[in-house]
């Protein structure tokens, strides 16, 4: 691997990590402010049924976009995919451990395995939409021109 292409998997996963902390504390504070229940029962994390989904809901769609940001920076470079799914699991599961007692089984398995699945899934709709060799492509469909017409 060539010096550029180590650094731009390591600037795909720092990136990666970092649309995740910011999709999802934009996020949170969004349901927040557009969802006082949500805020009264936040510090007591006793979410209703529709909070815990929407919460998930939240959680796969900055693990969307962090596994598409990623895939952006380090140009579709799988290990720099794999290398941050590998660390939002290890950052996840000793809170989700401590957390165990507060939440059902499915919560902490949904949002554990989302982690992984969804990083991965936004990685490939960058590589599937946008990815090396297409970006001509997403700027045609973008503009609507063909040069093909």
């Amino acid at each position: 691997m060539t010096e550029a292409r180590v650094l731009r998997t390591i600037a795909g996963i720092v990136a990666g990590l970092f649309a995740w902390v910011v999709v999802a504390t934009v996020g949170n504070r969004v349901l927040r402010v557009a969802w006082p229940r949500y805020a009264a029962v936040e510090v007591a994390m006793n979410f209703t049924l529709a909070m815990l989904l929407t919460r998930l809901l939240l959680g796969g769609l900055s693990s969307l976009c962090a596994g598409f940001f990623t895939a952006w920076i380090a140009k579709g470079n799988r290990v720099a995919v794999t290398v941050l799914a590998g660390l939002l699991l290890v950052a996840f599961i000793p809170v989700h451990y401590t957390l165990w007692e507060r939440f059902p089984v499915w919560y902490h398995l949904t949002f554990l395995v989302s982690l992984v699945a969804v990083t991965v899934l936004g990685a490939m709709i960058y590589s599937h939409y946008v990815g090396p060799g297409k970006e001509h492509v997403a700027k045609e469909n973008a503009t609507g021109s063909n040069d093909a017409t």
